[in-house]
């Protein structure tokens, strides 16, 4: 049963205590459900949410302000502890914004590359928000299978830059270390592995009808809802808007890939879930045509200077995360130090509609919708 925010607030006031019948209750900050600190407010009418009302700022770590104390190059590693799922997505758009500048022009195979490792690194992000969110749900068997096959990921991306999380494999103009015939083989028999597992996680959890009437009809949100709170990503395009960084706001190579935007217009969870799951064959596809056509040559540009000195100005550049659009604004005095540094990421847009779209709803329905959203909170609290 769904209720709007005002059904629920009269359901209260004509209870038989009246409104005194509502209570407060803590979500978090350590809550498992919220994979993260995060402390969610509810007043709650029975088992009806009236209001939930999230609180961040547990772990805010102030990367904007060490963005202006450190010098271009310093500031890269942080860029991966933002969304620690989405790392690739996120240095690429701090290398892509200070390239934009500094007008360095990329090699074709580094942009390749990029585009290789970003989309594994999406595949690996959704395996892990599909396998926690089911878990949530009460399903455990399926985030074993994720896991497991992101390993697999991980393995090729530890063999290229020696990390499993936290990748710090962009460089102004191009990356760290090339790739190897051993990434290349392992990226190809990843592809056709991976399709047959969708099969499997098709049969085993997408067909499931236990998830199916957990999170169909759960958790709407309306076009009208995502441009208001400046909703991105899956949560976008699970409402039926076709907006995806990588199309409408071209960079790298991406023009160069045919791949699709999967869209679903029912506005619940269980299209955010779908949005998800074509998006890692979306990836296989552009990972496919990727390897297929990556070029011989260098993997950084020649010249790139050790210190970087931005031209005075404003610039902005943005990336498709697994997320959502995260977006750098960039100001400079031309010194080797930003002058402000603004990070606009989507955890926090997604999270900012929660309150208003959770009003009245059950608590266990609430917390099936919060995993739908698909939340780093170290994203939210940056």
């Amino acid at each position: 049963m769904l209720l709007t925010k005002e059904q629920a607030l009269a359901r209260s006031t004509h209870s038989v205590g009246g409104p005194n019948e509502t209570f407060v209750l803590n979500l978090g900050p350590q809550h498992p459900a919220t994979h993260g600190v995060l402390r969610v407010k509810l007043t709650m009418d029975g088992e009806f949410i009236q209001r939930a009302e999230p609180v961040c700022g547990y772990i805010h770590r102030m990367h904007e302000k060490m963005g202006e104390n450190r010098n271009y190059t310093q500031f890269l590693p942080n860029t991966s502890r933002l969304d620690y799922l989405s790392a690739m997505q996120y240095t690429h758009a701090w290398v892509g914004v200070v390239e934009k500048a500094c007008k360095i022009e990329v090699p074709e195979r580094a942009e390749y590359i990029r585009v290789i490792t970003s989309e594994l690194n999406r595949i690996a992000s959704h395996l892990v928000g599909w396998g926690a969110w089911v878990m949530d749900l009460g399903g455990f068997t399926p985030i074993l299978y994720a896991f497991d096959d992101r390993e697999k990921i991980l393995d090729l991306m530890e063999h290229i830059c020696g990390a499993r999380l936290t990748f710090c494999y962009y460089r102004f103009g191009g990356v760290a270390n090339d790739v190897d015939d051993v990434f290349v083989q392992g990226t190809k028999d990843f592809v056709p592995y991976m399709r047959e597992r969708m099969k499997m996680y098709k049969k085993l959890v997408t067909e499931n009808i236990i998830l199916r009437k957990r999170i169909e009809g759960i958790g709407m949100i309306s076009q009208d809802m995502c441009r208001r709170y400046g909703a991105c990503g899956p949560v976008l395009r699970g409402s039926g808007i076709n907006y995806d960084v990588r199309r409408a706001e071209p960079y790298s190579i991406y023009k160069r890939f045919d791949y699709e935007i999967p869209v679903y217009h029912e506005c619940d969870s269980m299209a955010r879930y779908l949005v998800r799951m074509d998006e890692i064959e979306q990836s296989l596809r552009i990972i496919e045509q990727a390897i297929a056509a990556m070029p011989e040559g260098p993997f950084v540009a020649p010249k790139v200077p050790k210190i970087v000195k931005v031209p005075a100005g404003d610039y902005t550049y943005a990336t498709e995360a697994a997320r959502g659009r995260f977006m750098i604004r960039l100001v400079s005095d031309g010194s080797d130090t930003p002058y402000r540094v603004k990070l606009r990421t989507p955890c926090l847009a997604n999270l900012s509609l929660f309150e208003e779209s959770s009003a009245g709803m059950l608590l266990p329905d609430a917390l099936a919708f919060m995993g739908s959203l698909d939340l780093v909170i170290p994203d939210i609290d940056r």
